[in-house]
């Protein structure tokens, strides 16, 4: 199995901005640890207006840790189209792929929070129309060498050709968020890879790897388990009072987002569509001691799951102790 980081740095706002930025240089450092420990990516998330310094602008953070990595891949997790110049985001994203030797890799998504919507001033009603157009202009914006226009409902632009262009050809891997049997249909058919949110059963984790694969082939793309990652909460503790408190503690930081989130217009995937699971939203985490955790992978890795997302909330202690106590273990050849 591979591993990667999930989540993001914090750069609240304040009077003092050598603290702002005190979470952006710690989050760096973390990555430059995660990488000796060999984890394999780090995915940041994007998150607007929450006033809690969730960081916006996550390709010009990947871009300074590429310049204190090598090998490290950096992932966005992810930028949402439907607010998004899907142009700027190529040239942009093109420049982060040129300057990290091709380690790219450009999550996108349509965005669920009512907070963003409403603050772009974008109805969510619109997410689905504008992701589609967005990720069309986007995949031609990185592969067409020669001058192109495009005229739809959102975007127009005339002879356009897009620099510098990424180092990863045709474009760094695209990876789409997907939380039903529709959407990651709608990605294998797009040839994109899959991101699967931290809250679904290993089951139906299952049950949309195979669909995505099924699809994927189908539509004469290449299936490989690396294609598929799923995102995991996670904790290493000690004992069951442990473990116990950091899921307190996650359901905590659950309830703070989901209020942020939802409003009249609010979108029903990733967390929001859990919030009345009876304990979804924690049942699934990877929380417990080393060996409960090593279960939990097993039978994550018994539906398909090769690749896994670990939020460790930015804690280099869980970064470390997982990567020593729990990695080893799962360090042979891939299933299926």
């Amino acid at each position: 199995m591979h591993f990667a980081l999930f989540g993001g740095a914090s750069a609240p706002r304040g009077p003092d901005a050598t603290e702002s930025a005190r979470g952006l240089f710690d989050f760096t450092q973390l990555c430059i640890e995660a990488e000796a420990l060999g984890y394999h990516a780090s995915f940041v998330t994007e998150h607007h207006f929450t006033g809690l310094g969730q960081v916006s602008d996550t390709l010009t953070l990947l871009a300074y840790v590429a310049a204190h990595t090598r090998r490290l891949r950096l992932g966005t997790a992810v930028m949402v189209l439907p607010w998004r110049n899907p142009v700027l985001l190529a040239e942009q994203a093109a420049m982060v792929d040129l300057l990290s030797g091709g380690r790219l890799d450009l999550g996108v998504g349509k965005g669920y929070r009512h907070s963003e919507f409403a603050g772009f001033d974008i109805p969510a009603a619109e997410a689905e129309a504008r992701f589609g157009e967005g990720i069309e202009v986007l995949i031609r914006a990185f592969t067409s060498d020669q001058r192109f226009s495009h005229s739809g409902r959102y975007w127009r632009f005339g002879e356009i050709v897009v620099e510098p262009p990424p180092h990863q050809r045709p474009h760094p891997p695209i990876w789409l968020a997907a939380g039903s049997a529709a959407s990651a249909a709608d990605c294998a058919r797009r040839g994109c890879n899959l991101l699967l949110n931290q809250f679904a059963s290993p089951e139906e984790i299952g049950r949309l790897i195979a669909l995505y694969r099924t699809e994927l082939e189908a539509a004469g793309h290449a299936w490989g388990p690396m294609r598929v990652g799923v995102a995991r909460n996670l904790f290493v503790a000690d004992d069951a009072a442990e473990t116990a408190r950091a899921i307190e503690r996650q359901a905590a930081d659950h309830t703070r987002i989901e209020r942020i989130s939802v409003g009249a217009e609010s979108r029903g995937a990733h967390i929001l569509a859990y919030q009345r699971a009876g304990g979804g939203r924690e049942a699934h985490a990877l929380i417990g001691t080393a060996d409960e955790i090593v279960g939990k992978l097993d039978e994550l890795r018994s539906h398909g799951v090769e690749y896994v997302l670990l939020n460790a909330r930015s804690e280099l202690a869980t970064v470390r102790r997982f990567a020593t106590e729990v990695m080893p273990r799962f360090a042979s050849a891939p299933h299926g």
